[in-house]
């Protein structure tokens, strides 16, 4: 049953390569598919009362399965963090990473659903840049956090093309500590000098399959070593081996996961919390600052904080830059 029910997964992802669908989604394109080997599957199980029954125990099936479905079909990949989704791709994992990071993330804007054909409407596209303000909305929600965009492409570029390689975050994020604290305590730690805030660093990718994972965990690696906090954020993160890596290094060098949900962003969660750094490495900052003026900015903007203790800026606005 294992291996037919792999070739219909395989048969129906084929038809719209690249879309990801659910498995729901996917068993009720079988159900509607062969109608007479899911009747007799009904006919012949005394648990199955009706075709929701039905319907659900293939759901089930799919997920349970997932593993051999894969197995037997490699051109068939599953993205790993929920809503667990599955696609067809004749690429290997190196090209579609590539591809991914050069022409976005295709989204299908219906499921197979129950009819034999897939929709013909045209798929919207994902890109990188699409994720930095839904990742700022979960970190502000989430966390509290204030969050400006860093741009590479403001550097100055003085050290030559490659010199600022690794160096920026695609994201900065300023936790303000002192939320909530009274006036007094607010006086008395600014006069003793005492820590008010911590700094996040966020780097983003749209999709990490067991091709790429390792360089992007190593770039966030780097462009993240002044920060209290480091992660590494993406919407997909395909095959299990892939997160189990991610868990490898996160033991060993401390950078976290969050998974962004580009069409939720307040259901995007923390998988792997990042360890924290007690001390910000200011002459590292004092490198970046010199470099790039969004981040000289942020500089601007935390001494403007640590001064007057607020860090909206004049517009109320919860953003900085």
């Amino acid at each position: 049953m294992a291996l037919k029910l792999a070739r219909a997964v395989a048969e129906c992802l084929r038809r719209s390569p690249g879309q990801r669908y659910r498995a729901r989604e996917i068993a009720e394109w079988i159900f509607a598919t062969y109608p007479g080997e899911c009747q007799a599957k009904l006919e012949r199980s005394a648990a199955l009362h009706n075709e929701a029954d039905l319907l659900q125990q293939l759901v089930a099936e799919i997920g349970s399965n997932r593993p051999q479905i894969t197995k037997s079909n490699p051109q068939v990949r599953t993205v790993e963090i929920r809503p667990r989704l599955f696609y067809w791709t004749d690429s290997t994992e190196d090209e579609e990473a590539t591809t991914v990071e050069e022409c976005g993330v295709h989204v299908a804007p219906a499921a197979p659903g129950i009819a034999a054909e897939t929709t013909s409407e045209a798929t919207s596209v994902i890109y990188e840049a699409d994720l930095y303000s839904k990742l700022g909305d979960f970190l502000q929600t989430e966390s509290r956090l204030y969050v400006p965009r860093i741009d590479e492409k403001r550097s100055s570029n003085k050290r030559g093309p490659q010199g600022n390689r690794w160096l920026y975050p695609d994201i900065v994020a300023m936790e303000d500590l002192s939320q909530g604290w009274t006036k007094e305590i607010r006086d008395c730690v600014s006069e003793v000098g005492a820590r008010k805030f911590r700094l996040w660093s966020l780097e983003v990718k749209l999709l990490l399959n067991r091709s790429n994972v390792r360089e992007a965990y190593f770039q966030a690696v780097s462009n993240s070593s002044w920060a209290n906090f480091a992660y590494l954020a993406a919407m997909e993160i395909e095959g299990a081996d892939t997160i189990k890596e991610l868990r490898i290094l996160s033991s060993l060098h401390g950078v976290g996961l969050i998974r962004i949900d580009p069409d939720n962003p307040s259901e995007s969660e923390v998988l792997i919390p990042a360890r924290e750094r007690a001390e910000v490495d200011w002459a590292n900052c004092d490198r970046l600052a010199s470099e790039n003026a969004d981040f000289q900015a942020v500089i601007r903007r935390l001494w403007e904080f640590h001064r007057t203790g607020t860090a909206k800026s004049g517009n109320g606005r919860s953003d900085w830059l």
